[in-house]
């Protein structure tokens, strides 16, 4: 049996080979993800995979119907692998809103499914880090989200020469539309050609432009222009005062595809454009009110950001941590009737943080300690019991051979220390 196509399976390190996707490294990018969003004072939420099929056609229109793996379920309803978060975040605040002061600010890493063709650093599932702010219409709450994204990558080793966020303002492009075209129910039309600028041939781009009665030549005069708007300014301003200066800039290439972005919209991108976007989002002030048919209207904004193109990244740039560290401690038991002790020891071991591991069964001890070097260990740990009836612990070191002898309980201690300082450390 094979895997579905653009599906991935996930191997503990060593991975078996190059081309397989480690489960060491998606967990390194979800614990940076978490600690920073709990750093900001972001809450974490989830929902279930499955949703009504209506609450995605009712945010992106029919026409996502044949990007999603959608079916009708056994109780005759239409239904869909969420394809993404933010519609599921709109139903559950706009259910239960009233129970949570503002603004909220929370976050969630859920795995999405699309069924589209897979190309490089898109396949038909991911997981993905979504950061939201509900409740709050300032730039500050902008310049929040944004200082997010960035610390969430900074927090994987990655600096201003390797990333930088790019500023736009859907307020400033809906001008710029109305100003040039009557018809207002051409505005998505609008969007998405912008959003393909950079990616489409010219003609193709001019073409579509010119059925709304735009020129190229204006639009590619407004983004050199780049002049910010009021918000965008304030923006700015909040994230020099953080020291983040660096890693924005204004660029009006960016505009987000999508209909329901109603404000400042931004991408995360490679500086040396090696691969798609790292993470996307902006203000979507209209969302809740459409997803709770008018009951809840509340100002909202945010981001996500994928794991494909995050982990490629990280790997191109060196900053992936090596896995292999092993155990803390692999405990030998060469005297079968210290067993019940050896289990109780590897018990409090296990309490106090360390990773520790034994065999299961009897083995020579030339072949528990192979194991334990399979394992990469930092020490062994046997116990020894005197003539008088006591039991010390006999530990070594696997990196320079040193010994030394100590009671169970501080031996417990010890390794519960080291263990607690060990770092991983990137390839």
């Amino acid at each position: 049996m094979e895997r579905l196509p653009a599906f991935r399976d996930f191997y503990p390190e060593p991975t078996p080979h190059a081309d397989v996707w480690s489960a060491d490294a998606r967990q390194h990018i979800f614990a940076a993800w978490r600690e920073t969003a709990r750093r900001y004072g972001f809450r974490e939420y989830d929902g279930p995979p499955l949703e009504s099929l209506e609450l995605f056609t009712r945010k992106s229109g029919d026409e996502i119907v044949g990007q999603l793996y959608n079916f009708t379920d056994k109780g005759n309803r239409a239904v869909a692998l969420r394809p993404e978060m933010t519609p599921t975040l709109a139903r559950m605040v706009a259910a239960h809103e009233r129970n949570y002061k503002k603004p909220m600010k929370w976050f969630a890493i859920p795995q999405l499914f699309r069924y589209e063709r897979a190309q490089k650093g898109r396949l038909r599932e991911h997981f993905q880090f979504n950061a939201d702010i509900i409740g709050e219409t300032d730039p500050a709450a902008d310049a929040e989200i944004i200082a997010l994204l960035i610390d969430s990558l900074r927090a994987l080793k990655l600096t201003s020469s390797d990333f930088v966020i790019r500023l736009s303002s859907r307020r400033a492009w809906q001008q710029f539309f109305s100003s040039r075209c009557a018809d207002a129910g051409r505005a998505y039309d609008f969007y998405q050609a912008i959003d393909k600028l950079e990616r489409e041939d010219e003609s193709a781009s001019r073409a579509k432009l010119g059925s709304l009665g735009i020129k190229l030549e204006d639009v590619r005069a407004f983004i050199s222009a780049s002049e910010p708007t009021a918000e965008l300014g304030a923006v700015l301003k909040n994230l020099v005062a953080r020291g983040l200066g660096d890693f924005v800039r204004i660029d009006y290439n960016i505009i987000r595809g999508l209909a329901y972005y109603t404000g400042v919209v931004f991408e995360a991108h490679d500086q040396r454009g090696e691969f798609r976007a790292i993470a996307g989002g902006g203000r979507y002030d209209g969302l809740v009110k459409l997803m709770s048919d008018g009951k809840v209207d509340l100002p909202a904004l945010g981001f996500g950001m994928g794991d494909v193109v995050l982990l490629e990244l990280l790997k191109a740039r060196g900053l992936l941590p090596r896995s292999d560290a092993g155990l803390d401690v692999f405990v030998l038991i060469e005297d079968e009737s210290l067993r019940p002790d050896s289990l109780k020891l590897i018990e409090d071991l296990r309490i106090a943080g360390c990773a520790a591991d034994y065999s299961f069964i009897p083995l020579k001890s030339d072949k528990q300690f192979k194991r334990a070097v399979e394992l990469n260990a930092a020490f062994t740990c046997r116990l020894e019991r005197s003539t008088e009836g006591s039991l010390t612990a006999k530990l070594k070191n696997l990196k320079d051979r040193s010994e030394r002898t100590l009671p169970p309980a501080e031996a417990v201690a010890f390794l519960a220390s080291l263990s607690a300082s060990r770092v991983p450390v990137p390839h």
